[in-house]
């Protein structure tokens, strides 16, 4: 984002909310790599650990939306 750029304060909820989603994406796409390793070299391909590890890291993200998104002003 360039400096001289401004922000109006009708932008900042849609930047917050695109800020959310890539964040959700890219927490929950590590989530679901890492459980896809530790499914395939402990677990013998089961599917649980590519889940759990999807949910924490989209939970993660949700969490951290809630926090930015209440200290909007």
């Amino acid at each position: 984002m360039p400096v001289d750029e401004k922000i109006y304060f009708e932008d900042q909820p849609g930047r917050k909310f695109d800020r959310c989603m890539a964040n959700a994406i890219v927490k929950g796409g590590g989530g679901f790599v890492v459980g896809a390793v530790i499914s395939l070299l402990f677990l013998r391909r089961r599917m649980w650990p590519i889940l759990l590890g999807t949910g924490f890291g989209i939970g993660v993200a949700y969490k951290t939306c809630e926090k930015e998104l209440k200290t909007f002003k």
